[in-house]
């Protein structure tokens, strides 16, 4: 289980990375700066590889988080890369990735009795 609990961490990690990169929260910055874009792409990319490796087991404990989306990311971004659309990746960092950090959070960082 702490398999599952490291790769958590990561995904909640490269979240906050991917957040970081993008703090100003304009589109079109993201879609003019290439170091940007890449940043983040490589941090979702981190997100969706640590998402696959968690356990059926700990998936199904906690099917609030989308497992199958985040890991379905990752494999566009890899395998489908000349027809990812810059909006729909600037979608998932402005509207999605702040409350799956809230989760993640949640999970790796649970409150001390």
């Amino acid at each position: 289980m702490w398999r599952d609990e490291a790769h958590v961490l990561d995904m909640l990690i490269y979240a906050r990375h991917a957040v970081e990169f993008n703090r100003d929260g304009e589109l079109e910055r993201f879609v003019s700066d290439p170091q940007r874009q890449l940043a983040t792409r490589y941090a979702l990319q981190v997100i969706g590889e640590a998402a696959s490796r968690v356990s059926p087991e700990y998936r199904s404990v906690h099917p609030e988080i989308p497992w199958d989306r985040i890991v379905g990311l990752r494999h566009r971004l890899v395998h489908d890369y000349p027809r990812i659309e810059l909006p729909k990746i600037w979608a998932v960092v402005d509207g999605q990735l702040q409350s799956l950090i809230a989760q993640l959070e949640r999970l790796a960082l649970p409150e001390a009795p």
